[in-house]
């Protein structure tokens, strides 16, 4: 553990045979050159073996702004129509949602729109927060824009849409919201601290986020040009404010369902948990079947926005190649801040992170290669040793 002259009090509980969790968790912190502060929660085979939290004014129960992994949930609940046989993936998003044909993109196909395939990263003119926050006046936007490029030609990450593209799919279908649907199927049942929609009554819980700090000696990444800004809303004049758009109350109240989640990273593993393993004994959400699906990606390549090599399956990410110690299969997402949310079916293991502040220059905090790594270590040790 490096020494910062910080002292970090981490409190929380491990389970027998993962208090080396808590000791890399610990000395994630202590590294922390600004200031430290997160949770960690970790379920195996469906039980809670790490819960731990640190930093001034965090508990087990706070609540911040997950950013991205809110996709997580919003595709859940995808998945979930998607093994009801109520929405075919194979079918066009037009077929659903008529007006979305305009301009080309009337070939493309749930599949392809969940893999990021779509084009519709941005709208010309700009999207305004209150646009942002509500995911039906975006998907009115999108329904007319042109593509960014030939839909199911590439795929390119869908910062701040494709929340909304997929959610107005599952409107004209059940005739409901994402959010809505995500609450009576998934967070109420299993009393997850996970909300797309923030009650007013738990906004005392809220933790807002806060700007991230470049490390001694290493500045601030330059801004990202190209589609990247587009997709970000970097491009805009003045550009997109990424973290008073998760800190305004309205995104909160509205939970939309790229970026508006806000979650405990109990609520963040207990959904991968409840989805993949079942809580405490409960039977899982998905089927054996649809698990696998949620982890297959039928595409790969360079993302057009990212410019990394990866790819999506339904709306998920797939996490393995950020985190070699997970198994075949494994899918998640991650935010902004540095959260990260994931389920591992080949080891039952569901994580959730959280951090305080933005972690530069965004997406997932590099302390998950770590702390994942950790898991695993415990997890592995839990195993019997084969007979000879």
């Amino acid at each position: 553990m490096t020494d910062t002259g910080t002292t970090v009090t981490v409190h929380g509980t491990t389970e027998a045979g993962f208090e080396g969790v808590r000791e890399e968790f610990a000395a994630v912190l202590a590294e922390d050159h600004t200031e430290p502060g997160g949770q960690l929660a970790v379920y195996h085979q469906g039980r809670l073996v790490v819960d731990l939290w640190a930093g001034e004014g965090i508990s087990g129960d706070s609540l911040p702004a997950v950013y991205s992994s809110t996709k997580g949930a919003a595709h859940l609940v995808a998945a979930l129509l998607i093994q009801d046989g109520t929405v075919d993936p194979e079918r066009t998003v037009a077929s659903y949602w008529p007006e979305f044909a305009a301009e080309g993109k009337g070939e493309l196909t749930v599949r392809e729109l969940l893999a990021h395939r779509a084009g519709l990263i941005w709208a010309d003119g700009g999207l305004s927060l209150g646009e942002l926050a509500d995911d039906g006046a975006v998907a009115v936007r999108l329904a007319g824009q042109r593509p960014y490029w030939k839909p199911g030609s590439e795929f390119g990450y869908h910062a701040l849409t494709i929340g909304a593209l997929t959610g107005e799919v599952i409107r004209r279908v059940t005739g409901r919201s994402t959010q809505q649907i995500f609450e009576e199927r998934v967070r109420a049942p299993h009393g997850l601290d996970f909300h797309l929609g923030l009650p007013e009554p738990l906004e005392h819980r809220y933790t807002p986020i806060r700007p991230g700090v470049p490390a001694p000696g290493k500045p601030a990444d330059e801004p990202a040009g190209g589609l990247s800004a587009l997709a970000f809303g970097f491009a805009e004049d003045p550009p997109l404010d990424l973290i008073g758009l998760v800190n305004s109350r309205t995104v909160r109240a509205l939970g939309p369902a790229s970026v508006g989640g806000v979650a405990s990273a109990r609520g963040l593993a207990g959904m991968y948990a409840a989805a993949v393993t079942g809580l405490d004994g409960g039977a899982p959400l998905l089927e054996p079947g649809t698990v696998a699906e949620a982890g297959l990606v039928r595409w790969t390549g360079t993302d057009l926005v990212t410019a990394q090599t990866d790819g999506f399956t339904l709306g998920f990410e797939a996490v393995g190649n950020a985190y070699p110690s997970l198994g075949p299969g494994a899918f998640g997402h991650a935010g902004a801040a540095g959260s990260q949310a994931y389920a591992d079916p080949v080891s039952g293991v569901a994580y959730g992170y959280t951090r305080r502040r933005f972690a530069l220059p965004g997406g997932a905090a590099p302390e998950n290669v770590r702390l994942s790594a950790a898991v695993a270590e415990a997890v592995a040790r839990l195993r019997p040793v084969p007979a000879p």
